[in-house]
């Protein structure tokens, strides 16, 4: 039997229990979930594309207006421990996703590393990887289409 005190606090409780502040210290800033993604209608694949939501802030991956996102954005979902299994289209490496499937969070997660910058330095982050939505016609989305979100780096 594995003594859960010595455990990260995340591996100790499940997502449900987790506090509002436990539940968003997940989140490694990735951005990847704020990348327009594309459905194809016959067999549900999901496909990232490298055309990002305009209020995601392009240094720190995170959203310029967070608390009214929502509103501003419509398709833009709110992340719950009761909606993770409807989210399939959630990045491999997302923090959620892991430990809703009972994984490890990866070494450059900043839970892991102590360092927020660590996800960026290891290149598992938007920086420097997307445009605006605003900047591409959405008909070219499509041709925007990109496989690095789905590659995981532990």
């Amino acid at each position: 039997m594995t003594d859960t005190r010595k455990l990260p606090w995340w591996q100790q409780k499940p997502l449900a229990e987790m506090n509002e502040a436990e539940w968003e210290s997940l989140c490694d800033h990735c951005a990847k979930c704020c990348l327009i993604k594309l459905e194809d209608e016959e067999d549900s694949t999901v496909y990232y594309t490298d055309v990002a939501c305009d209020l995601l802030d392009g240094t720190t991956c995170q959203c310029k207006d967070y608390a009214n996102r929502e509103t501003l954005v419509p398709e833009c979902l709110h992340l719950t421990p009761d909606n993770l299994e409807e989210l399939y289209w959630m990045p491999p490496s997302c923090a959620y996703r892991l430990l809703y499937e009972g994984k490890n969070l990866p070494s450059w997660h900043h839970l892991v590393s102590g360092d927020k910058a660590s996800i960026h330095r290891m290149k598992q982050s938007v920086v420097g990887r997307f445009t605006y939505a605003s900047q591409v016609n959405e008909e070219d989305w499509e041709d925007r289409v990109v496989s690095w979100p789905l590659k995981r780096k532990m």
